[in-house]
């Protein structure tokens, strides 16, 4: 059997004949697209979301509120004389709010956001709504979210499972109040409480009681964003209980919402600029951000890089040499595979720890990037928490992907130094980056 025939979507990763240098528009970002349509779908009154990622995930959380009521319909404007449209220039939907109901059959294909985020939303729906997706979306955590529903008063059918596929039989209103759930495994599940929390008769006070709570920056764009649209919110950060998140009932509003650029998608091309000792620019990088993707302009300098940040974006620079680096990625644990694949060509070794949850995400991380650097060459080992890397020279091969977007973008980062990489389903990068393929080509003037 010949190796297309076992291998029908390789890429060949492009090797980079010497220092990059470009400007390379990163599109918006999933995670506040994913919540701003959350948060606009349950308000009050009509809102604009600007510039939104149009990827496979949002794209599935589009589709779902559509299917339980909701209008959302795209734009694609040129100036401010579209009928109703407050200005502004580029792709935009507007979000129509109305009356959610059943029964609907949902698809989450292997999003954490829409298999996380829309069952507190389908509780105040009218009739049932059936949540459904990949193989792999049965295998990740729901016991959080399905767990706290249940415990503010919601009627979930899921066979005892704690995962996919479920049905939330919405009763068009949910008591809501105190719940207390384990989030360790996703910082998803209080998210998910929150966002529809304003919805509940009571609000909802969560309260987690694991170990320590992952990916925390993505809790602060939940509360930024629910006080942005005119929500309540206590939490830990500003005075409140440790662990404790309040939100208190209460009509949204619509908002006029850009999307900033997604900065974890930022990363590969950030990584090239200090793989190839180059030069790239990122454009309207956030001065103030809560996305976890900010955290790079600190990791990549350690590692050997410097960054500049003007009106124009981020400038990232590389110097030619890349360093090992001992960090602890809890915070920003989606930003490990890129920085993974980065440290695998230093000139010292590296540990990055904090993140056993990765075990959880759209694949087994930690497992899928120790077996596939090892196998063009590399030395990874698995810790309890995460992985040390040991630089060393590296081959071509395959670079399998598990139908994870950040293990292609990975792998697309070793072959700029490696030649004869190629990604297995390089496609899979339509999750959050629908265009990845030809940016990464454009990027490097191929």
């Amino acid at each position: 059997m010949t190796e297309s025939s076992v291998h029908p979507a390789l890429w060949p990763a492009p090797h980079a004949s010497g220092a990059v240098d470009a400007t390379v528009t990163v599109p918006g970002s999933k995670s506040v697209t994913n919540r701003a349509l959350v948060l606009a779908s349950l308000a009050s009154e009509p809102g604009w979301l600007r510039r939104p990622l149009r990827s496979r995930d949002t794209l599935l959380m589009a589709g779902a509120l559509r299917a339980m009521g909701v209008r959302i319909e795209e734009t694609i404007s040129s100036s401010s004389t579209v009928a109703g449209e407050p200005g502004g220039s580029g792709e935009a939907w507007r979000v129509i709010p109305a009356g959610l109901h059943g029964p609907v059959t949902v698809d989450v294909g292997n999003a954490g956001t829409v298999m996380r985020f829309l069952p507190p939303v389908a509780t105040l729906a009218d009739g049932p709504v059936h949540f459904d997706g990949d193989p792999r979306s049965y295998e990740r955590p729901l016991t959080g979210v399905i767990e706290g529903l249940r415990a503010l008063g919601a009627r979930i059918e899921d066979d005892g499972r704690g995962a996919l596929p479920l049905t939330v039989h919405g009763g068009g209103a949910l008591d809501g109040g105190p719940v207390a759930i384990d989030a360790s495994s996703s910082s998803q599940f209080v998210s998910a409480l929150l966002l529809s929390g304003p919805r509940f008769n009571q609000g909802v006070e969560v309260r987690h009681t694991g170990s320590v709570l992952p990916s925390m920056p993505h809790i602060r764009m939940t509360v930024d964003m629910l006080r942005a649209v005119g929500a309540q919110v206590d939490e830990p950060e500003t005075g409140g209980e440790p662990n404790v998140w309040r939100v208190s009932p209460s009509a949204l509003l619509g908002r006029d919402l850009t999307i900033e650029p997604d900065l974890s998608n930022a990363q590969p091309f950030l990584a090239a600029a200090l793989v190839t000792g180059g030069k790239v620019t990122i454009p309207d990088w956030p001065e103030r951000t809560t996305q976890p993707g900010d955290a790079l302009r600190e990791i990549f300098t350690a590692m050997g890089g410097s960054c500049e940040l003007t009106e124009r974006g981020l400038t990232f620079t590389g110097t030619g040499r890349i360093h090992g680096i001992d960090v602890d990625l809890g915070e920003v644990g989606e930003l490990t595979p890129g920085i993974a694949a980065v440290a695998a060509l230093a000139d010292s070794p590296s540990t990055l720890s904090g993140v056993a949850h990765l075990r959880l995400h759209e694949t087994d991380r930690l497992a899928a990037l120790t077996k596939e650097i090892n196998e063009l060459g590399g030395d990874v080992t698995e810790t309890a928490d995460g992985l040390h890397i040991r630089p060393r020279p590296l081959h071509g091969g395959v670079f399998h992907t598990y139908d994870d977007h950040r293990m292609a973008t990975a792998g697309a980062i070793i072959g700029l130094a490696v030649k004869g990489v190629e990604i297995e389903n390089v496609g899979t990068t339509a999750k959050t980056l629908p265009d990845f393929p030809d940016m990464w080509t454009g990027m490097l003037g191929v």
